[in-house]
């Protein structure tokens, strides 16, 4: 599950002792069905941007809707262009309404890891999605 999902936000907000109505009404939320939907949804933002203030954009899952729409090898340059062209909107959109992105990723194989690492993952999205980020964490799951 997500907590970004707005049916996640009301036993969050309960758990701090707040009003999930009032929290709610600060968020708005939209759910991206392709990565060309998810451009749109980016620029459809910037201009509610323009007319109220926000504080935090969230983009979970910035690789997700790219893996599904662009796949095998073939088509890996025109999904790292696409994938430029959406993290350079995300990032004018936080320099110019001075607001903090938090983007959630997914992790891959690396089989060159090295033998030594046992369950060897990397970011998907490559380099371009490493040089579009200011801060990065990786989590994995304890014993």
């Amino acid at each position: 599950y997500s907590c970004s999902r707005p049916d996640r936000i009301i036993p969050i907000a309960e758990r701090f002792g707040m009003d999930p109505g009032a929290v709610l009404d600060n968020i708005i939320y939209a759910r991206a069905y392709t990565y060309e939907h998810q451009y749109n949804l980016l620029l459809g933002l910037a201009a509610k941007m323009s007319e109220e203030p926000f504080r935090l954009l969230i983009v979970d899952s910035v690789i997700a809707l790219f893996r599904v729409d662009f796949t095998g090898r073939g088509e890996l340059a025109e999904r790292q262009q696409k994938l430029a062209q959406m993290l350079s909107r995300i990032i004018k959109i936080a320099e110019e309404f001075n607001v903090a992105v938090y983007m959630t990723n997914q992790v891959i194989a690396d089989p060159s890891g090295g033998v030594f690492i046992s369950d060897p993952k990397k970011p998907a999205g490559g380099h371009v999605l490493a040089h579009a980020a200011t801060i990065r964490l990786m989590f994995r799951k304890g014993k």
